[in-house]
């Protein structure tokens, strides 16, 4: 079973390559798994733009999910760099950034707990209680008039993602 089945790493890397460096490392996974490899072959192995295979490789190892060692050829004193993923770290890291989450979504909470006054028009501005009290309840953008917004709902949502994320990493 690959570390790939599981849709929350899936979504981790994908989120962090995109598209065509998620085509990268299944390619490098069905191709070359465990081996160290240059990214000339990379690219050949997988049909990718070699800048983009770089780009990619270097987000992973950056990540913590693909390591390289360099090697010098003693008759040219070019380096070459060889590859090999690592994504045993993927789930740890996916924990760190859902905590990271969290944490934001919680300061976020604690911000709606202020008294928020909105206008009719499309799209609505959202203004905070004092600068409504000072602009006499009128929007400062559009001119339209202000009214009490209640986001006790915003607030719901707001709790429900972070619980599901605690549950999700175990906090």
């Amino acid at each position: 079973m690959s570390v790939l089945d599981n849709k929350a790493i899936r979504g981790y890397i994908l989120r962090l390559v995109g598209d065509d460096g998620m085509t990268i490392v299944e390619k490098m996974l069905e191709k070359v798994p465990d081996t160290e490899v240059t990214d000339e072959k990379v690219a050949e192995v997988s049909g990718i733009n070699l800048n983009l295979v770089r780009k990619t490789l270097y987000i992973l190892y950056e990540n913590h999910l693909a390591m390289y060692r360099r090697e010098r050829d003693k008759d040219s004193g070019w380096l070459t760099y060889l590859w090999k993923l690592d994504l045993n770290n993927a789930e740890h890291m996916l924990k760190n950034e859902s905590r990271k989450l969290i944490k934001k979504l919680e300061r976020r909470l604690i911000f709606e707990n202020n008294e928020f006054y909105i206008c009719q028009e499309e799209p609505p501005h959202r203004i905070l209680f004092e600068y409504a009290m000072e602009t006499n309840f009128v929007c400062p953008v559009d001119g339209s008039p202000l009214v009490y917004h209640d986001n006790i709902l915003d607030k719901q949502a707001l709790q429900k993602r972070i619980e599901a994320l605690k549950e999700s990493v175990k906090l």
